[in-house]
């Protein structure tokens, strides 16, 4: 099966947005990947023009590059799943933007972090009840849904490190709560290690999984932190090959996207790092092709 290999914007354009878009995208052509993942309200701004979406949307294409998922670092600071109701409507008006802003670049995949119990390494972030956080971000990603529907925007939740949906079980029961197409997972298969074998997560969301992250991870003990997501795809705990037959077995054919943040090199993190995305890119395609 041929996948669609990919690569998000930060590893390569760091956090701040200072690269442009249209040098990231020149950036992914120069790996020989098929698309790059750029990131709402950093590498996009929240004000950017339909105009400007058109001529990024035109330069992507020019350059054979695909624009099929973008992701965005907001809900970490601004939650969904709030019990403030100001931060809630925050993070919902972000989210009608992003789906518009998507929809003009022709990205039809948006990642979203549905809420947070609370965010481990911002101490300036409150704990919110797992209870909380299931009722009030159910009913967030309900005010945006005919939005995402209307523009053929698919909203995917990704499953992070946020002490909520922390299995495949429970992520399928709270898809449940929604009566549409148009919102799933993006399943990121270095997040799932923590507590978890990501093959068996493929093997109960099956088709809910709309798009995928690849990162590796390295557990310590009965669990581990941050520092285990290192700076090669290719060493971990991740069963590449149990991963590829579940994706197989339910007939995955969406983005594959490389989103390699070495967390290993805490506290002095440093981003973009054009070697780290060179050999990322070179090693996904590795791995793609078989």
């Amino acid at each position: 099966m041929k996948y669609y290999k990919a690569i998000n914007y930060w590893v390569l354009g760091g956090f701040e947005g200072e690269k442009s878009p249209y040098q990231a995208i020149d950036d992914a052509a120069g790996f020989g990947l098929d698309g790059i993942e750029l990131t709402f309200g950093d590498c996009i701004k929240e004000d950017i023009t339909s105009d400007e979406c058109g001529k990024i949307k035109s330069y992507a294409e020019q350059k054979n590059i695909g624009l099929k998922t973008m992701a965005a670092g907001f809900y970490w600071g601004c939650s969904l799943g709030s019990d403030d109701p100001e931060e809630r409507s925050k993070a919902v008006d972000f989210t009608f933007k992003y789906i518009q802003v998507a929809s003009w670049l022709g990205v039809n995949k948006i990642l979203v972090v549905p809420g947070a119990v609370d965010v481990a390494w911002d101490d300036s972030r409150p704990v919110t009840s797992y209870a909380d956080v299931w009722k009030y971000s159910i009913d967030s990603l309900k005010q945006v849904l005919d939005a995402a529907e209307n523009s053929n925007v698919t909203i995917c939740l990704e499953n992070v490190w946020n002490k909520f949906l922390l299995s495949p079980i429970e992520f399928s029961f709270y898809l449940d709560q929604f009566d549409s197409d148009f919102i799933g997972v993006y399943f990121d298969v270095g997040n799932s290690m923590l507590n978890g074998y990501a093959e068996h997560w493929i093997e109960i969301l099956k088709d809910n999984i709309k798009a995928v992250h690849f990162k590796n991870f390295k557990r310590d003990d009965c669990g581990g932190t941050l520092h285990g997501f290192g700076e090669n795809i290719l060493e971990g705990d991740v069963n590449y090959s149990a991963i590829f037959r579940e994706l197989k077995k339910i007939k995955y054919s969406g983005p594959i996207t490389a989103e390699m943040i070495p967390f290993s090199r805490l506290p002095d993190l440093v981003l973009p790092d054009m070697k780290l995305a060179a050999d990322t890119a070179k090693s996904l395609i590795t791995l793609l092709n078989g």
